[in-house]
């Protein structure tokens, strides 16, 4: 499958793993309005690719992400306002859950993520971090405020921790090994030059899963962070029940007897107009 050509991202596929690289290292990786545009195609043209079974995020250069272009911001003329409607309806279109992505998604940190970076380490499904990585959240130190990206962290780890980044702002870093121990990150990778290829191989392990299993799997997950334990245990019932029948609940206990790898049918895109 043919990606588009993107200004700020670039896209990639290595084997069943597709690969989402912020691309504007020179500015750190901070979200213009461009690259703000181009995540909706980028999702969705990874989604769309029956070959791509897992999605690694990651970033060229020293930093994954650092949020809005704030230079952009201070001298375009716009200024927030261009985000005002988007923010006010809740209609966001930059991570893999706003665009209602259900193929399993790793963020792999490389170097600095602060500020708006942290809806993709809130909105993935497994995050790993580069042993060089610093982490914080700058919105109050320029007249910001600090609210999405950190509620989603809060149901991931400790809400005092994701306090005191809220609060100390610029003035305090978080090192992937305490990224780590608070449970932001799931593995801390050193040396860090090796990230995409232990992200590669992550990637990999998981791929080898029934697609449409997982897919059923991440809606019932992400449904318990929205959901009482009931209300959430009635929805992951209902997803369980989804497979039966799929043609990958016979494929996996056959391959499992005949000692064979499985041959999963393709994943379905999540967008039905991909």
């Amino acid at each position: 499958m043919e990606y588009p050509r993107l200004e700020t991202l670039s896209l990639e596929r290595t084997g069943p793993v597709g690969w989402l690289i912020n691309n504007r290292p020179d500015q750190l990786n901070a979200m213009n309005a461009r690259m703000r545009d181009e995540f909706e195609l980028a999702w969705r043209a990874l989604d769309a690719d029956p070959e791509v079974r897992v999605i690694v995020h990651t970033g060229e250069g020293r930093a994954f992400q650092t949020g809005v272009d704030v230079t952009e911001i201070a001298t375009d003329g716009s200024g927030m306002e261009r985000y005002r409607e988007s923010l006010e309806k809740f209609d966001l279109h930059f991570t893999s859950w706003h665009n209602d992505v259900w193929k399993p998604v790793i963020t792999a940190v490389n170097g600095i993520c602060a500020g708006g970076g942290f809806h993709w380490v809130a909105d993935a499904d497994i995050v790993i971090a580069a042993a060089d990585a610093q982490f914080f959240d700058p919105h109050v130190s320029i007249g910001q405020v600090v609210a999405v990206e950190a509620i989603g962290l809060m149901k991931k780890m400790p809400v005092e921790a994701v306090m005191r980044m809220a609060f100390v702002g610029r003035h305090e870093r978080l090192s992937a090994q305490r990224a780590y121990e608070l449970g932001m990150i799931s593995e801390v990778v050193d040396p860090p030059e090796r990230l995409r290829d232990v992200a590669q191989a992550l990637a990999e392990k998981i791929a080898r899963n029934s697609p449409a299993a997982m897919a059923a799997t991440k809606r019932a997950l992400w449904a318990a962070l929205e959901l009482g334990l009931t209300d959430a245990c009635k929805a992951g019932a209902a997803e369980l029940v989804s497979m039966w029948g799929h043609p990958d609940q016979e494929e996996g206990p056959r391959a499992f007897a005949e000692k064979r790898e499985p041959r999963w049918a393709p994943p379905a895109s999540s967008r039905p107009d991909a």
